[in-house]
């Protein structure tokens, strides 16, 4: 009788075992289990314990994603916090905030998989950044595909945010990669906004024949989102005033001459004047969960580490006021997203293993 108690005993233990999550080594972790409602705190903490987090995206498949500039994208439950998997790009390589950076996926994502990414590697040793397009597949990153490479990289401004527009143009912000004259030089890919068909193949619109180029003259445009038809970047100049910018065909905005723009250079929705507020990412919000915030740009800084909401105008081609947020409460505030449901996600930028996600309702 004690020995079928005892086999009893381990067949229980077994199906227990195995119904667990795992983690990454492959040991049982608490299974989580999906809560029936949304946790309601107006903030709360989702995710911890991440390094250099880049950016922040709400998936099609309603998970986070996020990049950490050392070479891991984490995809993670954000009801839960549970950290669905994690995927490490085997030639990345991080140097200064330079490594895995922006990330997009594709508007039939569910269906196809791809998801593109921007980071950096040595290319025949030199530091370089490129666009990859994978296809994810069973938590496994497969089939890269380069879209864009020979992108001058830095362990500083390498910009790298992505966006896909209505008509599936993806737009990529490049940075100068601490080579400012190479903002105006047509024949650099840095300091520029990029667009190109999802294929990597080059639109017969863009403004400069057989170019990528859509944009010119940019410092570290940090920022990206398109809002009802329009796009937006936020720039980081390098210590100097920062911006938001309306981006329009072929336009100039002006650096390496910040405060004193090239001729017709465009000009900045806003800046901060003699203040650097070290801007990084931004989102669009027009929900109704958090009323105060709809129609507005939502900004994330670094050295003021501060949430910005700019109000936008009924066009939505100029700023009618700022406020600011949460302001030193987190640290440096690198990347902010908002959910369909209208809650607003902020990760911080501080360190490793300090970085954390915070979800915010109210």
């Amino acid at each position: 009788m004690a020995k079928l108690y005892f086999l009893v005993s381990a067949f229980i233990s077994l199906l227990v075992f195995n119904s667990c999550d795992k983690n990454e080594s492959g040991s049982a972790l608490t299974p989580t289990e999906e809560p029936s409602a949304w946790p309601t705190e107006e903030i709360r903490t989702v995710k911890s314990d991440l390094s250099h987090p880049w950016e922040m995206l709400w998936g099609k498949d309603d998970h986070l994603w996020i990049s950490e500039r050392a070479g891991k994208i984490i995809k993670v439950n954000p009801k839960t916090g549970y950290t669905v998997f994690k995927y490490e790009i085997p030639d990345a390589l991080q140097r200064g905030e330079g490594g895995v950076l922006g990330l997009v996926q594709h508007p039939d994502f569910l269906q196809n998989g791809f998801l593109y990414v921007a980071y950096n590697y040595l290319k025949s040793g030199t530091y370089t950044q490129k666009l990859v397009r994978f296809r994810v597949k069973n938590e496994e990153f497969i089939e890269p595909l380069t879209l864009i490479d020979n992108i001058p990289a830095s362990n500083d401004n390498n910009g790298s945010r992505l966006a896909i527009t209505a008509d599936h143009k993806l737009l990529m912000t490049t940075g100068d990669a601490t080579n400012s004259g190479s903002a105006q030089q047509m024949n650099s890919l840095s300091g520029k906004v990029l667009r190109i068909n999802l294929d990597g193949t080059i639109p017969s619109d863009n403004p400069f024949p057989n170019s990528a180029v859509w944009t010119f003259g940019h410092a570290n445009p940090q920022g990206l989102v398109i809002a009802n038809g329009r796009i937006f970047s936020s720039e980081n100049n390098v210590g100097m005033m920062d911006e938001l910018n309306l981006i329009e065909k072929g336009r100039n905005y002006g650096w390496p001459n910040a405060g004193g723009p090239e001729k017709n250079a465009a000009a900045p929705l806003w800046n901060s004047g003699s203040n650097s507020f070290t801007v990084s990412g931004i989102d669009y919000y027009n929900g109704d969960l958090i009323s105060r915030w709809k129609n507005s740009i939502l900004m994330t800084t670094l050295k003021d580490g501060a949430l910005y909401q700019m109000k936008l105008n009924a066009t939505g081609t100029g700023v009618e006021s700022i406020t600011s947020f949460y302001q030193g409460q987190w640290g440096r505030l690198r990347d902010v997203c908002v959910s369909p449901a209208g809650r607003v996600y902020i990760c911080t930028g501080n360190g490793e293993g300090t970085d954390i996600v915070i979800e915010i309702q109210k």
